[in-house]
């Protein structure tokens, strides 16, 4: 008889996430224990069946806190994600954003890309937003905290690029060379093609490419009314055919450096007041890792 261990995100699905669980271990009719991922203190000592097969409800903030919690475990059971989050730019890249049965993702899982920030490294599954991107979750979590129960973040994003929302100058590394920009509003590095609720910013971004690159975009050189114009278009890959605003830029080593502090949000999750982002492809990773270990022998 198969066996499931469901673990659902209480903060995922408007606070119903428990309840889908139950519902979901009803419909799959097989021996399962469901578990609140926010309790769950060892996966090490949780997870220990690698036979059973793991599914995970919520949305990409909630595979982003499995991955990182997960990632050095190098767990053997089939993974699947059961969609109840306001956030699925991950399926949607799979072209199943509309599921209502559990996808297996197991291969997704694989050969993350790292994101460093002030000595930090995290791994991410869809992209980190550096700007106005950025901006929108930090305004977002701001009204959140207030007592806004739905957050408008495309007024929040119209409001912040017309108003609030200073771009800012932009040195990008790629591979060991250097590109510098002015008035630069987005810079997103990018493991697939979708983020931020459906904006793809870069179109040809294949996650399971196989040097595993990572790509970053650069919106730039545009008024606040220009930059406004052009927004929409990055919802359908379009923003790519001014290629005088938009530089994609495609490595292995990707740092991204503004002269002045913003947010960033790495797969939903906010970071304050980061002025250097350092992103490496997860061959990069494994040879830092390797290095780091041998000199600690």
């Amino acid at each position: 008889m198969e066996k499931y261990y469901i673990l659902f995100n209480p903060h995922a699905g408007s606070g119903k996430a428990e309840d889908e669980a139950k519902i979901l271990a009803t419909k799959l009719g097989a021996e399962n224990s469901i578990y609140d991922m926010t309790a769950v203190a060892s996966y090490k000592e949780l997870l220990t069946d690698a036979e059973a097969e793991i599914i995970i409800l919520g949305g990409d903030g909630t595979l982003n806190r499995f991955i990182n919690d997960t990632y050095e475990l190098n767990l053997q059971n089939k993974i699947y994600i059961y969609p109840i989050g306001t956030g699925n730019d991950f399926l949607r890249d799979l072209g199943k954003e509309t599921t209502t049965e559990p996808v297996e993702i197991t291969k997704y899982l694989k050969d993350l890309p790292v994101c460093e920030i002030d000595g930090k490294k995290q791994y991410f599954i869809n992209g980190v937003g550096y700007g106005i991107d950025g901006y929108c979750c930090e305004e977002g979590d701001r009204q959140r905290a207030s007592g806004v129960e739905k957050v408008n973040y495309t007024g929040i994003a119209i409001k912040g690029i017309l108003f609030h929302f200073k771009p800012r100058k932009v040195k990008v590394t790629v591979d060991g060379v250097e590109y510098n920009f002015k008035r630069a509003w987005l810079a997103p590095c990018m493991n697939g093609r979708f983020y931020g609720g459906g904006i793809m910013p870069t179109p040809e971004q294949d996650r399971l490419n196989k040097e595993r690159n990572i790509s970053v975009m650069v919106y730039h050189g545009l008024g606040r009314l220009g930059a406004l114009l052009l927004f929409p278009k990055t919802f359908k890959g379009e923003h790519v055919k001014k290629v005088k605003k938009i530089h994609i830029m495609t490595g292995k080593e990707i740092i991204v450096e503004y002269d002045k502090p913003c947010a960033a949000q790495i797969d939903g999750e906010t970071v304050l007041n980061v002025t250097k982002c350092r992103f490496i492809s997860s061959k990069i990773a494994e040879k830092e890792k390797v290095e780091q270990e041998e000199a600690m022998a």
